[in-house]
């Protein structure tokens, strides 16, 4: 089910030996554009529309009413509130500590400069209800939202048939547990776009107004609509399947590898489970393990296709360096590491979303309660960008405090600059308030 490739004593190029899935978010934006449009000039009454179209069913309200998150909260299950609590609580003490402290910067006698951490000011969180139910992605982008102080957080998540046109329930009561109130019903590009662009009513009431943020993990088809609002509002990114990548060596126990790249190819028939390792014994013993935990899986299926398609393999390499060299070349979303010596192949690593150490960190832990954020950049951005945080909610504005001592010292190189550049209205500016002219 996992293709072993044997890579030892041949000649490969790491950033190719594994290819991604081909996500066509471009073929997807020919599809979003016009839904987009429809929102713009239709407002709350498209978007209905548009969740009815998509969704088969219409909610009887775009925004979920207080009575109904009162009672997702009520009815949620002693056992899964206790572990949202406790998820929760770890996200928040992770996330509090990634509050950047302002600066001020004395440069010289009446010239400094000031850094200042200031919120977005409203954004909106996309949370996914297709094949599965995630209120761990609720936590994970609403904590590092409010730990940034950002004050308007409006949450959005399709509707459920079983639920009476409303989010599942779970969700709801996550964000009851969060202390978050607007929370609409309605999923795919149409979310998106009433995020980008708000939506009013036929009686031209804001039903849902813009926001400066979007987040969250979706389809390719929500992933081509944040795409097409970059730039008219921020994006956390253009996300792809889910991914894993585990590094270990002949030590790692082959059933729990197995289980954790399993794990993954739960999320999605795209998602990619790579192992590297340089053992050929635990490669062809991963492989048996995967044989007899797969059938009968509550997502076989869907379990088989991510496992067999070009995304996913078992990759041996002769030395443990060459695996450090093809994880990084990867760039996985998850990273793995069960070796002999975590610590210290993890000073090697430079590329990874997040990187769990040891047989007792799998990713799971991760998705749910390890404190860390499971919003992680994907199809190898990890080269480039960072997972979801509480910076992702904030904005660095920067204040210049000069006065007549602290400019008159650089005023002469300053004009020399400018004029170097042929910009003398830049140089006048500045010699405007030393000579007459």
């Amino acid at each position: 089910m996992l293709n072993i490739a044997d890579l030892r004593n041949t000649t490969y190029d790491p950033a190719t030996v594994m290819p991604r899935a081909k996500l066509e978010v471009a073929d997807a934006s020919a599809v979003v554009e016009p839904i987009i449009d429809q929102v713009r000039h239709g407002g709350a009454t498209a978007v209905l529309e548009l969740t009815e179209r998509f969704d088969g069913l219409r909610p009887q309200t775009l925004r979920v009413p207080t009575s109904a998150m009162d009672r997702a909260l009520e009815e949620l299950e002693s056992d899964v509130r206790v572990a949202l609590e406790e998820s929760i609580a770890r996200a928040r003490a992770v996330h509090d500590a990634q509050l950047p402290p302002d600066t001020v910067v004395p440069l010289a006698d009446g010239a400094r400069v000031e850094n200042h951490w200031l919120p977005i000011q409203r954004v909106g969180l996309y949370v996914p209800g297709g094949r599965a139910v995630y209120p761990s992605s609720v936590i994970m982008n609403v904590v590092p939202a409010q730990a940034a102080g950002v004050p308007s957080i409006a949450v959005t998540s399709p509707p459920q048939t079983d639920f009476d046109g409303l989010p599942h329930p779970v969700i709801l009561a996550a964000c009851q547990l969060l202390g978050v109130e607007e929370v609409y019903a309605t999923g795919g590009a149409q979310a998106i776009a009433m995020f980008g662009l708000g939506a009013d009513d036929d009686a031209g009431n804001t039903v849902c107004a813009p926001v400066d943020l979007i987040t969250g993990p979706g389809n390719v088809y929500v992933a081509a609509a944040k795409q097409a609002f970059l730039g008219q509002v921020g994006i956390d990114a253009v996300a792809g399947p889910s991914e894993i990548l585990v590094l270990a060596d002949q030590t790692a126990h082959p059933a729990w590898v197995a289980a954790d790249l399993i794990s993954q190819s739960e999320h999605d028939p795209l998602a990619a489970s790579v192992l590297v390792t340089t053992s050929m014994d635990l490669a062809e013993a991963v492989v048996a393990e995967i044989e007899a935990q797969v059938p009968g899986a509550v997502l076989e299926d869907q379990i088989r296709e991510a496992l067999t398609g070009q995304q996913s393999g078992a990759l041996v390499v002769e030395t443990l360096d060459e695996a450090i060299e093809v994880t990084n070349a990867i760039a996985t979303e998850h990273l793995e590491l069960q070796t002999a010596d975590n610590d210290a192949v993890l000073e090697k690593i430079t590329h990874a979303g997040a990187v769990f150490l040891g047989a007792f960190a799998p990713v799971p832990l991760g998705d749910y309660s390890a404190g860390s954020n499971h919003v992680l950049p994907t199809s190898g951005t990890a080269r480039f960008s960072s997972g979801l945080n509480t910076v992702s909610f904030l904005r660095l504005q920067q204040r210049i405090h000069y006065d007549k001592t602290g400019l008159e010292p650089l005023s002469k190189g300053i004009q020399a600059l400018a004029t170097s550049e042929g910009l003398h209205a830049h140089a006048d500016a500045i010699r405007h308030r030393f000579d007459e002219m």
